[in-house]
C-alpha cells in the first residue's frame, strides 16, 4: 500500500504559488452537492487543490496531499470549466487551500457569477476574497487566531469524547455570528453519532453536521 505523506511547509512562507499566482496544482474537479455543515444539500462545483501539511490520520483524501501527478489549471480555466454548470456556488477545497494564494481564483469565479466558499483547517493566512469560510481545526496544526474570527462556520470533527472540549476551545475563538456545527468522524459515527445529539441536546449553540455525501453515495 503507497504510503502517502503531507508536505513540509515552514512558517512563516510564501504561498507555493508565488511566482504564478493564477496557478494551481488540481487533484479534481466536480459538480456534486455541499454534503457538510450550514450549506448542506445545495448543488454547487468543487475544486480540490492538491498539496497539505496537516496530515490528518482520518482524512479521507490522503492522495490530495502530494503536489505531484496532478495538472496545473489556471484561474481562468477553473472558472470555465465551473460555470458550464447550472449552479453559481464553487466550493475550494483540498488538501489545504490556503498553501496558496487564491485571489485570482476567487476573482475568476466571481466574474462568472460564482459565490466561493473556502474549506480550510485555518492553519494558514487566507489569500483571498471569499463569500463563506467554513473553519475545520485540526489537531495536528492549530488554525491561526485570526481565521478563527473570519469563520463563517466552525464545523469541528468528532472522534472521541475529549473533542467536545476542544470544539469549545475554537468556539471561544470565533466571531459571534460563526455558525457551530459538530460532525461525528465517518469511520466512528455509529458511537459518536448519539454522543454528539446529546451534547447539541444540552448545549444548543450547536447544530449537527452529517456527510450527507456519503449517505447518498455521491463524491
Amino acid at each position: 500500500m503507497l504510503r502517502v505523506h503531507p508536505i513540509q511547509v515552514s512558517e512563516p512562507y510564501l504561498p507555493i504559488n508565488a511566482d504564478q499566482p493564477d496557478h494551481y496544482p488540481v487533484m479534481e474537479t466536480f459538480y456534486s452537492l455541499q454534503g457538510e455543515g450550514h450549506h448542506q444539500g445545495k448543488a454547487a462545483y468543487f475544486i480540490r487543490l492538491a498539496g497539505c501539511d496537516v496530515g490528518c490520520v482520518w482524512c479521507d483524501v490522503k492522495e490530495s496531499w502530494q503536489l505531484t501527478s496532478y495538472p496545473v489549471k489556471t484561474a481562468e480555466e477553473l472558472a470555465q470549466e465551473a460555470s458550464q454548470h447550472p449552479a453559481r456556488l464553487a466550493i475550494v477545497t483540498g488538501g489545504e487551500p490556503t498553501l496558496y494564494d487564491l485571489s485570482a481564483l476567487c476573482e475568476a469565479l466571481h466574474q462568472q457569477g460564482f459565490r466561493v466558499h473556502l474549506e480550510t483547517s485555518g492553519a494558514h493566512a487566507i489569500i483571498g476574497a471569499f463569500d463563506w469560510i467554513c473553519l475545520s481545526p485540526k489537531k495536528f496544526k492549530p488554525p491561526l487566531p485570526q481565521v478563527c474570527q473570519q469563520a463563517d462556520e466552525l464545523k469541528v470533527v468528532i472522534y472521541h469524547r475529549s473533542d467536545f472540549a476542544w470544539a469549545e476551545r475554537y468556539a471561544a475563538q470565533v466571531n459571534a455570528q460563526c455558525r457551530l456545527f459538530l460532525q461525528p468522524e465517518w469511520s466512528r459515527r455509529t458511537l459518536i453519532t448519539p454522543q454528539i445529539i446529546s451534547y447539541i441536546q444540552d448545549h444548543p449553540q450547536w447544530e449537527l453536521s452529517l456527510q450527507l455525501h456519503k449517505y447518498v453515495e455521491i463524491p
